[in-house]
């Protein structure tokens, strides 16, 4: 889940761990797993969901390229493609830890009936001890 924070640029708030479903290789998503985290989420940022709102879907590639695989596509289609959502757009990110331990990541971003694109991601210093990521479109 983020914030819109400009054009085309929004920031990572929070991120959920889905501890079941899937393989060492396919990630399998699991809707209701989700459902308590948006709620309270929506809740905390006071239902303002033009500012505060579901970014889309992210899993670790840790031992495969950063590139989405044929799943993946077919999974984000599905879900920016579902009239019960709405959805303008959804992102993918991919993430895994470098061979120096450095996070290295990729962004996809999907829209109803249009090509699929790269986004960027720019890792922001906190003084927090979790680092805040900002995806751009």
């Amino acid at each position: 889940m983020g914030e819109h924070v400009g054009p085309d640029a929004f920031r990572v708030q929070e991120l959920t761990i889905q501890h079941k479903g899937g393989t060492f290789a396919a990630f399998v998503r699991m809707v209701t797993e989700i459902i308590a985290p948006l709620r309270a989420f929506f809740e905390t940022t006071k239902h303002h969901y033009t500012k505060f709102n579901y970014l889309g879907e992210w899993h670790s590639h840790h031992s495969f390229m950063l590139a989405p695989s044929n799943q993946d596509h077919a999974t984000m289609y599905n879900i920016v493609m579902d009239p019960q959502l709405g959805a303008h757009f959804v992102v993918l990110l991919l993430v895994k830890l470098g061979d120096r331990g450095q996070l290295e990541g990729s962004v996809t971003v999907y829209q109803p009936n249009k090509g699929v694109f790269a986004g960027s991601i720019v890792q922001e210093r906190s003084t927090k001890t979790m680092s805040k990521y900002e995806i751009s479109a």
